[in-house]
């Protein structure tokens, strides 16, 4: 008797672990069928996009025009702008190709900085403060000393102790290079190079800024005196930042191991045609 009963114990117990199992996977596919049913219920059904309505869509995004930029006023489509005083010139005014020649300096400028900051010599700082030094220095001569009002001139008077920081920096750079000996081409590497194309543009923003840097008592020509002077200082800043990036070139190059090109004096040579 013992032993038939544990014989149908162990019978029993196969049973249930077979059936256990089964009734598990039926319950949970029970309980599937149930759930995507409720959600087709739940979820409407969506008709499908026709290419009428994509192209309508289009359509009403392509009408919706952006808010307009101040980047553009039309105001100088004539060929004239104004000046900080109010004053309206034409564009081919010296005045204008004094501030050109100067805003050409500074995007110049922002390109050596970049050679600069690769370079790690420790320029950046100086010439980040040039270039703000320079929006100064068009506010001067944007606003003419002979057709402007005290308060305009009060705030557009261009400081000489921006020239004397000048003056330290190239003593301070000037003192640790080696003495030239012989003229030297623009050259030293990228900064060195790319101060170099400073020094030249600087000279051309020089030269268009001279003609306005003239006062009646100076000048004896009525045409010179009648255009609006400028500050002596603004030419005396762009003066001495020209011998600025000379030393700073020379400077970059130094500070990269690069070697200054020395020019070579014509032999005499004959170009075989």
């Amino acid at each position: 008797k013992q032993e038939r009963a544990r014989r149908w114990a162990i019978v029993l117990f196969i049973f249930f672990l077979s059936v256990s199992p089964r009734q598990a996977r039926l319950f949970r596919s029970s309980q599937h069928v149930q759930s995507h049913t409720s959600l087709e219920q739940e979820t409407p059904e969506r008709k499908p996009t026709t290419n009428k309505q994509k192209a309508k869509k289009r359509r009403k995004m392509s009408s919706e025009k952006p808010k307009k930029s101040t980047l553009y006023t039309k105001t100088g489509d004539a060929g004239t702008s104004s000046l900080f005083n109010g004053e309206r010139r034409r564009k081919d005014d010296q005045v204008f190709m004094s501030l050109g020649a100067i805003d050409e300096l500074s995007a110049h400028i922002g390109v050596a900085r970049e050679h600069c900051k690769r370079s790690a010599n420790g320029m950046e700082p100086m010439l980040e403060e040039i270039q703000s030094r320079l929006i100064d220095l068009m506010a001067s001569v944007a606003t003419p000393r002979d057709s402007s009002s005290e308060s305009k001139l009060r705030r557009t008077t261009f400081s000489g102790d921006h020239v004397l920081l000048v003056e330290e920096w190239i003593d301070q750079m000037d003192s640790q290079l080696p003495p030239l000996t012989q003229f030297i081409l623009p050259s030293g590497g990228l900064a060195s190079s790319s101060l170099h194309v400073c020094r030249a543009v600087c000279r051309r923003a020089e030269r268009e800024t001279v003609e306005l840097i003239v006062t009646r008592a100076e000048s004896s020509n009525e045409d010179d005196a009648a255009q609006g002077a400028v500050e002596p200082e603004v030419g005396r800043y762009l003066n001495r930042l020209s011998d600025f990036f000379f030393a700073a070139a020379r400077t970059a190059a130094h500070h990269d191991h690069e070697p200054e090109v020395a020019y070579k004096k014509d032999k005499g040579k004959t170009i075989i045609q």
